[in-house]
């Protein structure tokens, strides 16, 4: 830099000739009248190319890094595999060398998207309780000792920047009803929008523009809770960024390393409890003095109460088999007796499972999920709904797998009597008396029944009728001041005196 300020303000200013020049500064005089010619103040040495072992192979390597990049995130290719299979091809060189050119290439595609001005934003500004914004991320977290991989609802309002995670093994339906009951009892109320990606379980059909078919379940939700839907555009996502940051960072922070958990209800008690911690460890981004809880705090002020909590169950149409049992996502659920071989409804809530028959609820049970599709699946009993078909066939008490998850004190009275010629069919009588009287009356009275060594149905009738009786009344204590001074006394030999009076009369 410095000779060539020198070269130009001899010839230029001082008026020297080129032969002089070269004389001066023992450069040729071809290369002083390159320095004269150039317009270039800052010359520069060209980029050295050296051969590499991976120049035979960079056209390969560049078309299966441009197919990796138009795959799902979740579907490329790492650049190790991306080696093992130039070293199929004869490559012999390193890895650095490959991983270098993977990270030149990634650095000028972005350049280029970045000069066609496709990264290019506006940045927003929410008011309070003006909206929302909610999105779906997958994480694996470990649950009773097993690895599982599960689907956090994330919910963030705009403004306050307050944030809620809640964690289900699916993303259908009653789970996101169920995570936005949660998250807005938790924030304190409800803010006027919700800001959504294009999602199945809200929207049906995208049109043109703005234009949505949206979901008839997810719009009675809203009804219920009185905001309004936004939809981003297809594939963008920066217009919720508030939230798909929050994935970010819960990804690289909340879930970095998780203790372990008993259950999914565990788990999620500890998101809740660590969402408000983290409220008031974290500043605001925009009102760095304050903390998000602070803001949360005044932001509240401007959300709509929180109502009744929407009933988001999925009701699909089944039948029960003739071994009384509704099918539900590869497991069987039993329903009663009567309602065998007939079509009922089956409501699905986020942890469970309810038929209703006749307009009534006939069952319930707590929902079962099952990841391994290759097993039978699980089969929850009720043995109740099996007492009519035990009355008209006693026998299956025997072998009745419903009958294998009796109390203890039934299976005692069951191997009991059993034993005896017709014990079946009177067990079964012991068993209907719970459709009659309260379940916990009768075991008492069956375990009354079996301490007395020979136990049988008059015997639990009697301890049954017993335990329900009324209490007796306690002889009243009268207070002093109505305490009598003589008090009478109980002698019947008054009535023979009156009756030998009467006589001599």
């Amino acid at each position: 830099m410095a000779l060539v300020s020198v070269i130009r303000r001899w010839h230029l200013r001082d008026g020297l000739p080129i032969r002089e020049i070269a004389r001066r500064t023992g450069l040729s005089r071809n290369t002083v009248r390159k320095y004269l010619a150039s317009q270039d103040l800052e010359p520069t040495y060209p980029a050295r190319k050296s051969p590499s072992k991976l120049d035979e192979y960079e056209e390969t390597l560049t078309n299966w890094l441009f197919r990796e990049s138009r795959r799902h995130r979740k579907q490329r290719r790492t650049v190790k595999q991306l080696y093992r299979d130039l070293l199929g091809l004869g490559y012999t060189g390193s890895y650095d060398r490959v991983a270098a050119f993977a990270r030149q290439w990634r650095q000028e595609q972005q350049d280029a998207r970045l000069l066609a001005g496709k990264q290019a934003f506006v940045p927003l500004r929410f008011a309070p309780g003006e909206a929302f914004q909610f999105d779906w991320s997958e994480d694996w977290v470990r649950i009773n000792g097993v690895s599982t991989k599960l689907q956090i609802a994330h919910v963030k309002l705009s403004y306050s920047r307050a944030f809620f995670l809640r964690a289900y093994l699916t993303q259908s339906h009653e789970m996101l009803f169920d995570a936005h009951y949660h998250a807005f009892a938790t924030f304190g109320g409800i803010p006027e929008r919700g800001i959504y990606d294009n999602m199945k379980t809200a929207v049906d059909k995208v049109g043109r523009g703005k234009q949505r078919q949206v979901n008839k379940r997810f719009y009675a939700m809203v009804s219920q809770h009185l905001f309004e839907p936004e939809f981003c555009n297809p594939a963008a996502g920066w217009e919720k960024g508030q939230v798909e940051k929050g994935v970010q960072d819960a990804r690289h922070g909340l879930w970095y390393d998780p203790p372990p958990f008993k259950s999914l209800q565990e788990l999620n008690n500890w998101l809740q409890a660590r969402c408000r911690e983290l409220w008031s460890e974290t500043a605001h981004p925009e009102f760095k003095a304050r903390s998000i809880a602070e803001c949360l705090t005044d932001e509240q002020s401007h959300l709509m109460p929180v109502p009744a909590a929407f009933d988001g169950f999925i009701e699909h149409s089944k039948r029960v088999s003739s071994t009384c049992l509704v099918t539900f996502e590869h497991n069987r659920y039993s329903a009663p007796a009567s309602f065998a071989n007939r079509v009922i409804s089956l409501r699905v809530y986020p942890q469970r499972l309810v038929i209703v028959a006749e307009a009534q609820v006939v069952a319930e049970h707590e929902r079962v999920f099952s990841r391994d599709k290759r097993s039978p699946g699980q089969t929850v009993y009720d043995w109740r709904h099996y007492l009519s078909v035990a009355q008209r066939k006693p026998g299956a008490l025997r072998n009745g797998a419903p009958f294998m998850e009796l109390p203890e004190s039934f299976r005692q009275l069951r191997a009991r009597l059993i034993k005896r010629p017709g014990g079946d069919r009177e067990m079964v009588e012991v068993l209907a008396l719970v459709l009659l009287h309260d379940e916990q009356r009768v075991e008492q009275a069956v375990t009354l029944a079996l301490e007395s060594g020979e136990p049988s149905k008059q015997h639990i009738l009697n301890c049954l009728s017993r335990l329900e009786e009324p209490e007796r009344l306690q002889r009243l204590q009268p207070p002093p001041a109505l305490k009598l001074v003589c008090e009478p006394v109980a002698d019947t030999a008054r009535y023979d005196s009156l009756r030998r009076a009467r006589h001599e009369t």
